[in-house]
């Protein structure tokens, strides 16, 4: 039997209909995952739970939308689902009359579309950041349930951004759950007095995702643009919902300088671009007042300082430009508040290029035996290029080469390994961090 006119193409119209509704329903998700969990998790005390019924609505939503239509309000829809699910999980748990105590009478009602409250979510969501940041945590685990949780990424999606499978991604983020909820972490921000270590912790691991997003640790490429926007994403959230906090604005002041770059890091074919040699009109000047608007509410602390470092890069419209001499007063500051001896050595570039290569080769040499840099390859990378500066060429191919040997990144592996068969102008670029 033939089909009715039009019935392929009535078909077809059907069918992408549907996938235009599956988008809108995975894009509102990606949106609104973050703050569905946290508030979720208000309701069950369970990290692993609220993301089960926060994917239980996600389910619901692909079902129904594509036969009801998109819903006004759809962000609005999927919280009010999730909801509904975890009043529906308390009220069939043996202990509903305790759970229903704890979590307040106002589980009794059917809850809004939208919560009364912005402020609410906005502190539900501060408290999901600083659950799936606890230091009770490894940071390989910090890192990849805040990307679950926070990011909304999947678990496909974390594994290619750290370059490692599904299958490991899965076992930190089960185990991450499980670990606090064996270690019965409250799901809240902590007290005034606990604040300090704890917002470290947040901010070191917001720092870690888009740090290896900027530069990559191995790969084929330099870049994962995707790591860095959500780094980015997750610092721009932290900072609105702790306005008294200097070093959340200071570290999105940071990460918005450094994310500025990131268009002029890399030539056509993926090869690294030095700082340089970078087309500073390709520099993003919207993330550069953003960062420069952060900057205002920022502190002293090292993400701050950082910021201040990156600023002085930012500021200059020509590489001649640069204030050497505030950059390296700067990393001197940023040294006596991290005792680091990664940030020591950006501190000798920047020495370098304030008052010469020889001054800063003195410095690198005291660092030859800090363990923290053994095995580190932009020691020998920028010792190479302070011994070429100095016309040691013949010491300075070795360097290269033994960087070479050490990075794991391959675009910054051919880079060395150029540098080390011609010897012509080498730059380093470990005084542009962020990678401190």
């Amino acid at each position: 039997m033939l089909a009715p006119p039009g019935h392929g193409c009535w078909d077809g119209r059907v069918t992408a209909q549907k996938n235009e509704t599956a988008a809108a329903v995975e894009a509102v998700f990606r949106m609104e995952s973050a703050r569905i969990i946290a508030t979720v998790t208000r309701v069950v005390r369970d990290v692993g739970m609220a993301e089960e019924l926060a994917q239980d609505a996600l389910i619901s939503a692909l079902e129904q939308w594509p036969r009801e239509g998109v819903p006004d309000n759809p962000a609005g829809w999927l919280m009010t689902a999730a909801r509904r699910k975890a009043i529906d999980l308390v009220r069939r748990k043996e202990t509903y009359a305790r759970k229903l105590a704890e979590v307040g009478r106002s589980l009794e009602d059917v809850p809004p579309p939208e919560p009364a409250d912005p402020d609410d979510i906005d502190d539900d969501l501060l408290r999901l950041i600083f659950t799936a940041c606890h230091p009770v945590l490894s940071a390989k685990a910090r890192i990849a349930l805040t990307l679950r949780l926070i990011g909304g990424l999947t678990t496909e999606e974390i594994a290619r951004a750290l370059l490692t499978t599904e299958a490991t991604v899965a076992q930190r983020i089960v185990r991450a759950k499980r670990t606090l909820a064996k270690a019965d972490v409250p799901y809240e921000v902590p007290a005034a007095e606990e604040r300090p270590a704890r917002l470290a912790s947040v901010l070191e691991v917001i720092y870690l995702i888009f740090n290896e997003g900027y530069s990559a640790t191995a790969g084929e490429d330099l870049l994962r643009p995707a790591l860095c926007e959500d780094g980015l994403r997750i610092a721009r959230v932290l900072a609105a919902l702790m306005p008294a906090e200097p070093e959340a604005h200071g570290l999105a002041a940071l990460l918005e300088f450094q994310a500025s770059r990131l268009p002029a890091r890399t030539g056509p074919d993926g090869a690294p671009v030095l700082l340089a040699d970078q087309n500073r009109t390709r520099w993003n000047r919207l993330l550069i007042r953003r960062g420069v608007e952060a900057m205002q509410r920022a502190g002293t602390g090292p993400y701050s300082v950082q910021a201040a470092i990156a600023m002085c890069h930012a500021q200059a419209l020509r590489y001649e430009d640069t204030d050497w001499q505030s950059i390296a007063a700067l990393y001197g500051r940023l040294a006596a508040l991290t005792s680091s001896a990664v940030v020591e050595l950006n501190r000798a570039v920047a020495v370098s290029m304030a008052e010469g290569p020889a001054q800063a080769l003195k410095l690198v040499d005291a660092l030859a035996d800090e363990e923290a840099l053994n095995g580190y390859h932009l020691l020998p990378s920028v010792r190479g290029d302070l011994l070429e500066r100095l016309g040691r060429t013949d010491e300075a191919r070795t360097e290269f080469e033994c960087a070479a040997s050490l990075t794991r990144n391959a675009r910054e592996r051919e880079l060395l390994l150029t540098r080390a068969r011609d010897l012509g102008v080498v730059r380093t670029e470990a005084a542009e961090g962020p990678d401190l």
